[in-house]
This record gives C-alpha cells, structure tokens and sequence, in this order.
C-alpha cells in the first residue's frame, strides 16, 4: 500500500499503452534511454483489446461461415450453426495473446511498466492515481513526455452507452447472442464492418447515416461494390437521417429508435422503407414537404458516428500543452506540441485516426528524443476499410494529384479478369494506380475486393521509393495470385495489360 505521495522519475514518459504509446516506449528503449509507460486499462489500448484487433477476429469468423453458407456454386452445400460466445471467446483469445506479447516486449526493452491515471501538474512533472482503495498516487518527473491517450467513442444525445440496448462498438464486439435486429447508427468504416458482421450472422440491420452517401470521403466506384454486397446481405439504408430518441416497447420486445430528416438533406432514392418501421406523418403528404420522421424497431442500437481525442483527462493547461477546437493536440512534423520536450502521437494528435499511423509518429517521436534526424511522412499513409470487399488506398487520389499540378495517367485491373480472384469466388472490384505522365513515377492508388489490406503495402512501398509504373510492371509476380492484379493495372496504364483492354 502506498502512504501518501512518491516522487519517482524518468528519461521518457509515455502516457497511453496503445499502438502508439507502446510502440513509443519499445522504440525509446531501444535507443537507450529510461522509460516509463502508464497505461490505465489495459496494454494494447484500444485497437488490440476492443477495436482493430477484436473486430477483424470477428469479420474473419464470420465470413467463415457466410462463404460455407454461400458456396453452392463451388459445390458446397453447408449450413454452419453460429455460436457467438464461442466465437467471442476465440477473440478473446487472440486478444490476450497479443497484449500479453505487448508487456513482454516492453519489458524485454527495459520499459518500466506503469498501471494508472496521469494528470500534468506542470510541464515537467504528472501525477499517477492508481486505481484501488488504498492504492493512492504518486508524483513522476520526466525529461521528456509523449502524450498517447487516443480516442473513445463519441456518444450522442438520448444515446447513452450506460443503457443496455445502446451500443458502442466495444460493447457490439463482446455481445454473447446474435440480435435478431439491429440498428447501426452511422455509416463510416466502423458502422459499415460492424453492419456486415450482424448481417452474416443472421440479424436484421438498417443503417442510419445523416449523410446521402456511406463511407464519406472514398469515391464512389470504390464503394459500389459494397454497397452492392451490403444490399445482398439484406442490410436496409436510410440516408439523410439522423438518430433523435428510443424508447422501449411495453411488452419487452425490443426497442424503438426514433430518426429525424436532416434539414436541407434530401433523402437517398434507396432509403425506403425499412423492415419494422412506419412513418410517422401520413403517406399522402405533398412531395414538397420535408421527409417524414422514421420509428425503427429493433433489439438493440450501435451507435458507431465516430470517436473523439482523449485529452480532457490530462490537465494539458498545467503543462502549456495546446489542443484545436476539437481536443486534438496540435503538433509539428516531428510530433513536437507546443511545449518542446512534450509530444503527442496516435488518435489524439489528429486525424487521420489509424493505429499505423500512430505506431509511426511514436517511432518518431522516441527517435526525434534521442537526438534522431526523424520526421513524420503521411505521403504513403494507407488507409483499409475491411468492409465485403475490402477498400485500401494510398498516396493521391486521380483528383488529388492533378489539383496538385501533375499531369496523370491512370491504369485499372478488374479482378473479374483475375484468374485467381475467380478461384476464390470473390470477383468483385479492381485495382487502380494513378502516375505522374511524364516519367510514369506512381502517386497513389485505390483498391476494392478481396484481400485489398494486404495488396495495398506493395503500391505504399512504390510510392515510399519513388518507384515507377515500368517498376511495377517488369516485377514479376507469381501466378496465380492476387498480386498480378497490381502488375496488371500497371501495365494498363502503360498501355500493354495482357488480361484486359487497354485505355
């Protein structure tokens, strides 16, 4: 038991143990210096406990059993039985293998590990409270500290996380029984993977998205064929809406939620009517009158419409730590704040919200510490959607490029033309790359169907070396693979693709 206040202290301080923080820490060790990492829930944060890794374990399991049950055409007739605790508890599983790995390597790298909360008291010194009665607080003092704190799910009025049929995606990812309804409250990337998990185990899902479009912010060839397979796994859409309320039923049944029209948003042509709900102003009202309110009843809601930064908690005004209207700490190319020997990495140094792009900004940001010329380079950051197909993208977009001054070709593979995308049954999507005309050097690239996450690295790769169409195309790529579909579209815009017409 701790009596009163210890004053300990440390070369590096690392406040936050997940993909960012612990990487961080790792990175310090290694080049010598002495670390200390504070975590207040568990090694891994987020991603690897309740977000990244869990909901990926779950996509996986149950595809398994959407292909086995979607495999006649490959002569295979199966009806797989779905037994969600068992499949949690195999997440679960993997979970605890890979935080478990995460302590190991901290220690194995010197890292002294720290269980609590941490609050700056000024710039130069926090105050951890540890959990437990008894258990009391004590004062560090650092050198140097890297803020890694992430991100937590953005709640929305009348939606409390606290109430049992409101969701959040960690609450959804531990669920020990398929609702037979859903309701998914946002339709980005989180919304969007969760709504094809329910759907493949059975339940009744309708997505609301105040937006008249999923997954804002991709292009849309690149999300037709999702919103094509979402179609097919019978998920309902109502854009334009937003959640208002919900109450629930008197008899016990379920739930009602309760979505408004957005103002001055018009109504997707395929919003419909979904299953279970009814309007509630009358069907005849003129055409020129807002959207009527839509009551949708379901077991349980998700609520998925994004996360915020988490810095509330740390006191960033005793250490002259500056944050953005947001709650994002502002940083430089070097994960520097605005105090020098502070710096901020992960979820909540901003946008964009990935665990990658927060392993490398604390990579960095223990480099930058031990005297390392090293500097962040978002240029081939990607970033994967792991929807039904996939979607992966890196580097510019086609617009992004020539509103960046370059003249462009671009050259597109579709993986019906993929030998070995037909062997695996998903034919749907197809790559494509965007060059500089000139000298063919590759500026970015854009990805939907299968194993997109994975194909993705090796056009990263082309644009982190400067690489050119001709490079992608003279590599030789084994056949038949997926892989080929990148060399192919490569080719295509060279203008001598085999497996397809040429533009």
């Amino acid at each position: 038991m701790v009596v009163g206040d210890v004053t300990t202290g440390t070369d590096v301080l690392v406040i936050g143990a997940g993909p960012a923080g612990y990487v961080a820490a790792i990175r310090a060790g290694q080049l010598d210096l002495d670390v200390t990492l504070v975590e207040k829930d568990a090694y891994g944060g987020t991603c690897l406990n309740y977000g990244c890794i869990p909901s990926k374990a779950l996509i996986t399991a149950t595809d398994i059993a959407h292909d086995a049950r979607n495999a006649e055409q490959m002569g295979i007739h199966a009806d797989p039985a779905i037994d969600l605790s068992g499949m949690v508890s195999w997440k679960d599983d993997v979970v605890d293998q890979l935080t478990g790995g995460v302590e190991k390597l901290c220690k194995a790298n010197g890292v002294n590990l720290m269980e609590g909360t941490a609050t700056f008291t000024d710039e130069n010194t926090v105050r951890i409270s540890h959990d437990g009665d008894g258990q009391g607080s004590e004062t560090l003092e650092f050198e140097h500290a890297i803020v890694a704190t992430g991100s937590s799910p953005i709640e929305i009025p009348n939606f409390s996380y606290g109430d049992e049929p409101v969701l959040n995606s960690r609450q959804a990812l531990s669920l020990d029984s398929v609702p037979d309804s859903l309701v998914v409250v946002g339709a980005g990337y989180i919304g969007m993977e969760l709504a094809s998990v329910f759907a493949k185990l059975g339940t009744d899902v309708t997505v609301i998205e105040m937006l008249d479009e999923m997954l804002p912010g991709y292009d849309d060839d690149l999300k037709r064929p999702v919103k094509q397979r979402a179609d097919d796994l019978g998920i309902e859409f109502e854009f334009g809406y937003t959640a208002a309320e919900w109450s629930e039923h008197e008899d016990g049944s379920g739930i009602r939620v309760i979505a408004d029209p957005v103002d001055g948003t018009d109504v997707a042509a395929d919003g419909g009517a979904a299953a279970g709900e009814t309007e509630v102003e009358s069907e005849d009202e003129d055409e020129n009158e807002e959207p009527a309110s839509l009551e949708l009843d379901a077991e349980k809601v998700l609520v998925a419409v994004g996360r915020r930064p988490v810095s509330d908690t740390l006191d960033l005004d005793a250490a002259g730590v500056d944050i953005d209207d947001n709650g994002f700490i502002e940083t430089d190319s070097r994960a520097r704040t605005s105090v020098d020997h502070i710096y901020a990495v992960g979820d909540v140094a901003g946008e964009p919200m990935l665990a990658h792009k927060g392993s490398m900004e604390g990579e960095v940001a223990a480099e930058v510490i031990a005297g390392e010329p090293s500097a962040i380079d978002y240029q081939a950051m990607p970033a994967v959607v792991f929807t039904d197909p996939e979607i992966a993208t890196v580097g510019m977009t086609e617009t992004d490029a020539e509103d960046a001054g370059f003249d462009t070709v671009v050259g597109t593979f579709p993986f019906r033309a993929s030998g070995r995308a037909l062997t695996t049954g998903e034919s749907d999507g197809f790559v494509k790359i965007v060059a500089e005309e000139g000298e063919g050097y590759v500026l970015g690239a854009s990805i939907v169907g299968p194993e997109a996450s994975e194909l993705v690295a090796e056009l990263g790769l082309a644009i982190e070396l400067g690489a050119t169409l001709e490079d992608v195309a003279s590599t030789v790529h084994t056949h038949p693979t997926l892989s080929e579909s990148v060399m192919e579209a490569a080719e295509n815009a060279l203008g001598h693709a085999i497996h397809t017409l040429n533009r």
